[in-house]
Protein backbone atom coordinates (compact mmCIF):
# COMPACT_ATOMS: atom_id res chain seq x y z
CA UNK A 1 0.00 0.00 0.00
CA UNK A 2 2.55 2.24 -0.44
CA UNK A 3 3.96 4.30 -3.52
CA UNK A 4 5.97 1.58 -4.47
CA UNK A 5 3.68 -0.82 -5.01
CA UNK A 6 1.30 1.83 -7.27
CA UNK A 7 4.99 1.87 -9.37
CA UNK A 8 4.76 -2.34 -9.52
CA UNK A 9 1.47 -2.12 -10.66
CA UNK A 10 1.91 0.21 -13.40
CA UNK A 11 5.28 -1.06 -14.27
CA UNK A 12 3.41 -4.80 -14.36
CA UNK A 13 0.83 -3.15 -16.53
CA UNK A 14 0.58 0.25 -17.36
CA UNK A 15 -3.21 0.56 -18.23
CA UNK A 16 -3.86 -0.60 -14.43
CA UNK A 17 -4.33 3.01 -13.20
CA UNK A 18 -7.05 2.80 -11.35
CA UNK A 19 -5.45 -0.51 -9.07
CA UNK A 20 -2.48 1.99 -8.59
CA UNK A 21 -4.90 5.27 -7.68
CA UNK A 22 -6.37 2.58 -5.18
CA UNK A 23 -3.17 2.07 -3.34
CA UNK A 24 -2.17 5.45 -2.91
CA UNK A 25 -5.37 6.35 -1.87
CA UNK A 26 -5.48 3.53 0.91
CA UNK A 27 -2.24 4.13 1.88
CA UNK A 28 -3.19 8.05 2.82
CA UNK A 29 -5.92 7.31 4.44
CA UNK A 30 -4.38 4.62 6.45
CA UNK A 31 -1.41 7.44 7.29
CA UNK A 32 -4.09 10.39 8.13
CA UNK A 33 -5.91 7.39 10.46
CA UNK A 34 -2.40 6.87 12.23
CA UNK A 35 -1.53 10.76 12.95
CA UNK A 36 -4.87 11.10 14.26
CA UNK A 37 -5.31 8.03 16.86
CA UNK A 38 -1.19 9.02 17.66
CA UNK A 39 -2.36 12.52 18.35
CA UNK A 40 -5.21 12.29 20.39
CA UNK A 41 -4.01 12.42 23.55
CA UNK A 42 -2.42 15.43 22.63
CA UNK A 43 -5.89 16.47 21.10
CA UNK A 44 -7.55 16.02 24.33
CA UNK A 45 -5.24 17.91 26.61
CA UNK A 46 -5.87 21.43 23.94
CA UNK A 47 -9.42 20.71 24.26
CA UNK A 48 -9.85 20.59 27.83
CA UNK A 49 -7.30 23.09 28.36
CA UNK A 50 -9.53 24.85 26.25
CA UNK A 51 -12.80 24.13 28.16
CA UNK A 52 -10.80 25.33 31.08
CA UNK A 53 -9.61 28.75 30.15
CA UNK A 54 -13.18 29.24 28.88
CA UNK A 55 -14.91 28.56 32.37
CA UNK A 56 -11.88 30.35 33.96
CA UNK A 57 -12.96 33.63 32.00
CA UNK A 58 -16.92 33.54 32.19
CA UNK A 59 -16.85 33.37 28.27
CA UNK A 60 -18.45 31.31 25.72
CA UNK A 61 -16.37 29.55 23.10
CA UNK A 62 -16.55 31.16 19.47
CA UNK A 63 -19.69 29.36 17.57
CA UNK A 64 -17.05 28.16 14.90
CA UNK A 65 -15.30 26.43 17.50
CA UNK A 66 -18.07 25.34 18.94
CA UNK A 67 -19.43 23.52 15.76
CA UNK A 68 -16.39 21.77 15.32
CA UNK A 69 -15.97 19.92 19.03
CA UNK A 70 -18.60 17.00 20.16
CA UNK A 71 -20.09 17.76 23.23
CA UNK A 72 -20.76 14.44 24.08
CA UNK A 73 -16.70 13.15 23.73
CA UNK A 74 -14.83 16.54 22.97
CA UNK A 75 -13.68 15.25 19.62
CA UNK A 76 -12.68 17.47 17.27
CA UNK A 77 -15.07 16.53 14.01
CA UNK A 78 -13.19 16.14 10.97
CA UNK A 79 -15.18 15.71 7.98
CA UNK A 80 -14.99 12.17 6.76
CA UNK A 81 -12.51 11.02 9.55
CA UNK A 82 -13.86 11.48 12.86
CA UNK A 83 -17.28 13.20 11.71
CA UNK A 84 -19.86 13.15 8.50
CA UNK A 85 -21.18 16.13 7.03
CA UNK A 86 -24.68 15.82 5.20
CA UNK A 87 -27.38 18.36 3.96
CA UNK A 88 -31.16 18.22 4.72
CA UNK A 89 -34.34 19.88 3.51
CA UNK A 90 -37.25 19.72 5.90
CA UNK A 91 -40.63 20.22 3.50
CA UNK A 92 -40.07 23.44 1.82
CA UNK A 93 -38.71 25.42 5.00
CA UNK A 94 -34.54 26.04 5.10
CA UNK A 95 -32.40 23.61 4.66
CA UNK A 96 -30.17 22.03 7.69
CA UNK A 97 -26.50 21.01 7.65
CA UNK A 98 -26.37 17.67 9.91
CA UNK A 99 -23.02 16.91 11.85
CA UNK A 100 -22.75 13.30 13.29
CA UNK A 101 -19.59 12.60 15.19
CA UNK A 102 -18.72 8.84 14.29
CA UNK A 103 -17.05 8.37 18.01
CA UNK A 104 -20.25 8.25 20.03
CA UNK A 105 -22.80 9.27 17.57
CA UNK A 106 -24.46 12.71 18.70
CA UNK A 107 -25.89 14.78 15.87
CA UNK A 108 -25.69 18.91 15.69
CA UNK A 109 -28.15 20.50 13.20
CA UNK A 110 -27.25 23.63 12.18
CA UNK A 111 -29.39 25.93 9.97
CA UNK A 112 -28.30 27.46 6.69
CA UNK A 113 -30.41 30.65 6.00
CA UNK A 114 -28.16 33.07 4.49
CA UNK A 115 -30.51 35.81 6.44
CA UNK A 116 -29.56 34.30 9.74
CA UNK A 117 -27.25 35.97 11.82
CA UNK A 118 -25.79 34.54 14.93
CA UNK A 119 -25.50 36.85 18.12
CA UNK A 120 -21.72 36.77 18.22
CA UNK A 121 -22.17 38.86 14.61
CA UNK A 122 -24.66 41.22 16.21
CA UNK A 123 -23.26 44.87 17.36
CA UNK A 124 -24.87 44.22 20.53
CA UNK A 125 -23.02 41.34 21.18
CA UNK A 126 -19.73 43.17 20.05
CA UNK A 127 -20.61 46.14 23.19
CA UNK A 128 -21.37 43.39 25.53
CA UNK A 129 -17.74 41.46 24.59
CA UNK A 130 -15.83 44.74 25.13
CA UNK A 131 -17.38 45.43 28.06
CA UNK A 132 -16.40 42.12 29.63
CA UNK A 133 -12.96 41.78 28.15
CA UNK A 134 -11.52 43.22 31.96
CA UNK A 135 -12.50 40.25 33.36
CA UNK A 136 -10.23 37.83 31.91
CA UNK A 137 -6.96 38.81 32.55
CA UNK A 138 -7.32 38.18 36.26
CA UNK A 139 -8.70 34.56 35.51
CA UNK A 140 -5.44 33.95 33.67
CA UNK A 141 -3.47 33.83 36.81
CA UNK A 142 -4.98 31.22 38.52
CA UNK A 143 -4.58 28.84 35.65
Amino acid sequence: MSPQAAHCVLAQNPENVELARFYCFTQKTIARRLVLRQCERVKDGYISLMQLHAAACLTERDPSVKRTLCKRCCTLLVPGVTGTTRQKRKQRKTGFTVVRCLSCGQTKSFQNNPDHCLWVERPEAQLEQQEQQGGCSTALSCL
